[in-house]
């Protein structure tokens, strides 16, 4: 089998992490697939681990849930893509950043 037809896009290089989330959508069959692909070509036992339980969840009479299979982010419509914060607009940090020393209210310019 070849990654391609694997049920989870970009299966092989999605992060362990989200596997868990990602196959909830699975059923026993496509979890199967998983299986036997990862056995045959990665063998990690993380995932492995994941998804026999996962299988077993299955067995045991868990559905599959509804839901997306990709990690893709999903981008919120209508924003512009970038801050309308601006640096200007940011006031002097008290305590300093990143090792540099902030200024002591003293020596900070007066607010009219």
């Amino acid at each position: 089998m070849s990654p391609q037809e694997l049920p989870l896009i970009d299966y092989d290089n999605g992060p362990v992490g989200s596997l868990q989330h990602r196959i909830r959508s699975l059923d026993g069959q496509e979890i199967q697939q998983l299986l036997d692909y990862e056995r045959e070509h990665n063998n990690r036992v993380e995932v492995m681990e994941i998804l026999e339980k996962r299988s077993q969840e299955l067995r045991d009479g868990a559905t599959p849930s509804g839901g997306a299979q990709d990690d893709r982010r999903v981008e919120a419509e209508g924003t512009a893509g970038e801050s309308p914060v601006k640096p200007s607009g940011s006031p002097e940090p008290r305590h300093g950043i990143g090792g540099l020393p902030g200024k002591p209210e003293a020596d900070r310019p007066q607010k009219r």
